[in-house]
């Protein structure tokens, strides 16, 4: 590739990398998980990677990536077999734009289960318009559709967050395996990592997410020597989603709260998979947390 080429790969993989917490923002709300979300903002820079090439000068590249964020988040709603139909338009063009209002605002920073109540269509206009701050026209191009049908998604959209919310009790959680989380984190606090790669199944799976991907016993086990050489992190069990997580704190910055979670999953006493969020911290937006 021509020195050019190379300046211009370069600077898009930093926009791309610039873009991911906005994207992540957007594509957890449109899936309703801040965790799901970060499964759809990979799908689709892997998609933005592959199109860049042959895709000559890209005037907006935001806009862009956007487009691919959201026609990707689509096909993972279609996947889920949550796909409604999409509004038809109607004469709503003169409505009037109330994206700046104080109650939109409010609306905006509804739960990512609140979220889910909307169509797609709704969903997408909301976030990009109430939380993401895009005009009526940027996120009429993003979603591909007019500017009409755009403010009635909104129009309607706010009106369905505004009514309350049914609450449902969470899901009951697992005694053996909340026990194993408790036993983890302990060994973690003590910085016990030796007894932590015991634990390690032969084919163990990590993903540092937003960083490296690695797999088997022995490569995975230079995991735990990076975190005995860093900061002593505060770990706690808690649940996020319905699920059994571990909580990262900073003891020395409490105020701070919460920094990045893991997720272990488990193949009898063996530890089979990890994701950590340590480097994408971002994740932790709009993720309801319980300590337990």
């Amino acid at each position: 590739m021509a020195d050019g080429g190379m300046q211009q790969a370069e600077s898009f993989d930093q926009v791309m990398a610039a873009l991911r917490p906005r994207l992540h923002r957007y594509c957890a709300r449109m899936i309703g998980s801040a965790l799901e979300g970060e499964d759809i903002v990979q799908d689709a820079l892997a998609k933005a990677a592959e199109l860049y090439p042959a895709s000559g000068p890209i005037a907006r590249p935001e806009a862009w990536l956007f487009r691919i964020a959201h026609t990707t988040a689509l096909d993972a709603l279609r996947r889920r077999k949550r796909q409604r139909s999409r509004e038809t338009e109607i004469p709503l063009a003169a409505l009037p734009d109330q994206s700046a209002a104080a109650d939109a605002r409010v609306i905006a920073a509804s739960g990512l289960a609140a979220l889910l109540r909307l169509s797609p269509t709704q969903r997408s206009a909301i976030v990009l318009a109430d939380v993401l701050g895009h005009s009526l026209v940027e996120t009429a191009a993003i979603i591909e559709t007019s500017l009409a049908a755009v403010k009635a998604a909104l129009h309607r959209g706010r009106a369905k967050l505004r009514a309350p919310e049914p609450e449902t009790p969470p899901p009951a959680l697992d005694a053996a395996e909340r026990e194993k989380l408790r036993a983890y984190a302990d060994r973690f606090n003590a910085r016990d990592f030796e007894a932590l790669k015991a634990l390690l199944a032969e084919d163990v799976r990590l993903d540092l997410v937003n960083r490296v991907k690695l797999a088997g016993r022995k490569e995975v086990a230079v995991y735990f020597t990076r975190y005995s050489a860093a900061q002593a992190w505060l770990v706690r069990p808690g649940r996020i989603e319905g699920r059994l997580a571990l909580l990262f704190e900073d003891p020395a910055a409490p105020a701070a709260g919460i920094h990045h979670i893991v997720l272990l999953g488990w193949a009898g006493a063996a530890v089979a998979t990890i994701r950590d969020f340590l480097y994408a911290p971002y994740v932790m937006d709009g993720l309801a947390v319980e300590r337990l």
